[in-house]
């Protein structure tokens, strides 16, 4: 039976890139999807089997919309995680692919495409109106609609096939090596395995007791000296007043019956609260392949 599949779309994202690397072995069906919370919601009222959104991304950090909906609005697991190598292109209607970068007058895409090509956009587009997108993909369909107009967006080669757009200037991004990572949410397990992987993370969430001074101390501590390796720590307010953050915490092994149950029990006894938001594999596309 095929899985159904959503995606921050429409067609020709890089979060369709990523879902596509993932599952390419299975039966599936993709379904893009206008928003990351139109996603995680298809998700969570069983519309799709999985979704597929992006987390985070090596030069802007997280993606906070994300992060939010997983903490306050959804209780879905994470059950995978893969890591691709981004690059951004300006992209144009063939009608447009003489002119001038000069003669641009509108660029559009998504706030995080936008921010990864900050000094390109700062030092050629001081004179046109930067237009933010929900996708890069949505922007190159924007040009696509607008053929007689002035304008470009910033996405994907994969976006630049399906629109039938043209190159105006590749690779526009401001550092090289950018890299977003996406995750699979869904209610059921990953029975048929899109990928083989050796490598694991442990993802919570930690909420602190209150006048309790020295208690993240105290929560490192417990992982410390166990030697449990720590890749990723970050707050996100709880929403409830200033001062008030969640933190979440990346553990670099998988979910075991003895180690991470021993840190988590020391760290609740200090009246914290923690809630597991995934134990998965994860995987690193490079230029050669995919490694684990």
């Amino acid at each position: 039976m095929s899985k159904k599949i959503a995606f921050l779309g429409p067609h020709g994202t890089f979060t369709e890139e990523a879902a596509r690397s993932i599952f390419k072995n299975d039966t599936v069906t993709y379904l893009p999807f206008r928003s990351i919370p139109d996603v995680l919601e298809a998700a969570n009222t069983k519309k799709v089997d999985y979704a597929v959104v992006p987390l985070e991304n090596s030069i802007e950090g997280s993606v906070n919309l994300t992060l939010d909906w997983i903490i306050h609005e959804i209780e879905l697991p994470i059950l995978t995680e893969f890591v691709l190598p981004i690059t951004q292109h300006l992209l144009v209607s063939p009608s447009q692919s003489s002119i001038s970068l000069s003669e641009i007058q509108r660029v559009y895409s998504h706030p995080q495409a936008i921010a990864q090509c900050r000094r390109f956009i700062y030092s050629t587009f001081t004179h046109a109106e930067i237009i933010y997108t929900n996708s890069t993909a949505e922007a190159a369909q924007m040009i696509q609609e607008n053929p007689d107009k002035p304008w470009a967006a910033i996405g994907t080669r994969l976006a630049k096939e399906i629109y039938s757009l043209s190159f105006k200037k590749e690779s526009i991004e401001d550092y090289k090596d950018n890299y977003t990572r996406f995750i699979v949410l869904g209610d059921q397990p990953l029975n048929f395995k899109p990928l083989q992987s050796s490598s694991y993370k442990t993802m919570i969430l930690v909420t602190l007791p209150k006048d309790y001074p020295g208690a993240l101390y105290q929560v490192l501590a417990a992982f410390a000296w166990r030697k449990i390796n720590l890749s990723r720590i970050e707050s996100r307010p709880t929403k409830r007043g200033l001062g008030n953050y969640y933190f979440i915490i990346d553990i670099e092994q998988k979910m075991d019956d003895v180690l991470l149950p021993g840190a988590f029990a020391e760290i609740e006894a200090l009246g914290c609260q923690i809630r597991i938001l995934g134990s998965y594999p994860y995987f690193v596309k490079t230029m050669n392949g995919v490694r684990s």
